[in-house]
């Protein structure tokens, strides 16, 4: 059983995809970081200062805080501001991998298109020609 195992976790497929995921990981986070430092501060700035990050409704009395940390620790809240956040992180990822995955298919496409190299000579055409090449020497 640990021999099965052994040959399945070093497969070339499950490797490739756990280095996939890896890889994932780390580009979640550059989008975290790019839409809450670089994108949601412009958006805030065209806005009139909004931050969607502290976006939330306190679904108890005692919830009375400003800001969401602090609100959170208070009780229970719906913060939809980070929600907002999650789905533009969402979209610029996906916008991305689109974009992506359309270079990749346009090559695929160009690499499609392109004509196969043409077929060497058979044995009988290579004979032929010498025998053609023979004749119109001794003409």
């Amino acid at each position: 059983m640990l021999t099965e195992f052994r040959e399945f976790a070093v497969k070339g497929n499950v490797v490739d995809l756990a280095i996939g995921v890896i890889i994932g990981a780390a580009f979640g986070q550059i989008v975290t970081s790019v839409v809450s430092d670089l994108f949601m501060p412009v958006v805030g700035a065209i806005f009139g200062g909004l931050d969607f990050s502290n976006y939330f409704v306190g679904l108890s009395s005692q919830v009375t805080a400003n800001n969401l940390t602090a609100a959170r620790e208070q009780g229970a809240v719906f913060a939809y501001g980070h929600f907002l956040t999650v789905v533009i992180n969402f979209l610029i990822v996906a916008w991305i991998l689109f974009l992506v995955v359309k270079g990749i298919n346009r090559l695929r496409r160009n690499a499609a298109n392109e004509p196969p190299p043409p077929a060497p000579p058979t044995k009988e055409e290579v004979l032929l020609t010498e025998i053609r090449d023979l004749l119109a020497k001794k003409v």
